[in-house]
């Protein structure tokens, strides 16, 4: 089979750590797979050379007639048997062009419970015909998108990500919060939706109530940096929380951290939160998106931009016995593999590029 995976940018996102691994993997299949890209640079790329990256080159609106002839000269050159879109730039853009260039099947998947405001949901609303399958990586997202009008319960179905238990595993046998200060993990871009703000005015209370040495790292990088550091230093955490910037190390970063914390005001799915699962790392997160789906009942879930209520979870997590931190730990690594295993997630992308 020929897959054509179609994506908004190859950054650093979840989204895009998703399409790569699914490239792999159906590279490892037998099949023969391209990603294409709209935008941006190369931040990840498949492991295998013989998946082919092609950039589209649409940086803004008036290149677009200029992405849409290289995409249709892509398309009638490979043949693909399944177009697989993925964000919604990359869906609009692939729904759009196939009015002008037929393909055997298009699949277009978004990957949060906020795609937009209301001219992104008429967007897609008015163009659904034109897909022959729609996904969303989690319940919540998909109801949220059809509540919006985006979507109807005939033409959105869920598919959830899967983690790459290979690499997201617990590499150490210590179990103990380090003797001298306490690690605390954060990772995703600098973005209103990964709210900042919120963990970092949470941080500032646990600091403030907490006798113990806790510091917070931050992997990530993005447009809000400056704001992000100028809060940093007006309530005085320098020295207790570092920015990592783009990290490649995330499982051994997991690894090293006591607690995975989550500030999002939405989300898709929170693959994070499934790697941090996955290499049983303790997790408190924010009720954002599709996170209580994949979390379950292990961790620690509070409600949206309220910072007292993250501070009061962390704590809580810091106090946890030793005993109950690992049996919390393990099942979430079991949770994990039942449910959102990369194995799980290709059988169920074969079946559905295979259905007719």
């Amino acid at each position: 089979m020929k897959i054509l995976y179609l994506i908004t940018g190859l950054g650093l996102g979840g989204a895009e750590r998703v399409v790569v691994d699914l490239s792999d993997q159906m590279n490892l299949l037998g099949h023969n797979v391209k990603i294409a890209y709209l935008t941006g640079e190369i931040q990840v790329k498949p492991a295998s050379s013989d998946v082919e990256i092609i950039a589209l080159h649409l940086n803004s609106a008036k290149d677009f007639l200029l992405a849409s002839k290289k995409y249709q000269k892509l398309v009638k050159s490979f043949r693909p048997d399944v177009v697989h879109a993925h964000m919604v730039h990359a869906n609009m853009f692939a729904r759009l062009n196939r009015a002008f260039c037929p393909v055997s099947k298009l699949i277009c998947t978004a990957h949060s419970s906020n795609e937009g405001g209301r001219a992104r949901m008429l967007a897609y609303r008015l163009t659904n015909r034109l897909s022959n399958l729609n996904t969303n990586v989690s319940e919540t997202a998909v109801n949220a998108l059809i509540d919006r009008g985006a979507f109807s319960r005939k033409n959105l179905i869920n598919v959830y990500n899967g983690i790459d238990l290979s690499r997201f595993e617990k590499k150490s046998d210590f179990i103990a919060l380090n003797q001298n200060f306490i690690n605390i993990l954060a990772v995703g871009r600098f973005s209103d939706a990964k709210d900042y703000p919120n963990l970092i005015s949470a941080f500032a209370l646990l600091r403030k109530n907490n006798n113990r040495g806790i510091k917070l790292s931050i992997v990530g990088d993005g447009e809000l940096r400056p704001q992000i550091e100028s809060l940093i230093k007006e309530l005085g955490l320098d020295r207790d929380i570092t920015l990592l910037g783009r990290r490649s190390d995330i499982p051994q970063l997991l690894n090293q951290a006591d607690i995975f914390v989550l500030a999002s005001k939405f989300e898709g799915f929170g693959l994070v939160v499934a790697e941090a699962m996955a290499c049983e790392c303790y997790v408190v997160s924010t009720d954002s998106g599709g996170v209580a789906e994949v979390m379950g009942n292990t961790g620690q879930l509070v409600p949206i931009q309220d910072s007292q209520a993250l501070a009061d979870a962390l704590q809580n997590a810091v106090n946890l016995s030793d005993e109950d931190r690992v049996d919390n730990n393990k099942k979430a690594r079991a949770r994990v593999e039942e449910l959102f295993s990369l194995k799980t997630s290709v059988q169920k992308w074969s079946a559905l590029y295979e259905a007719e």
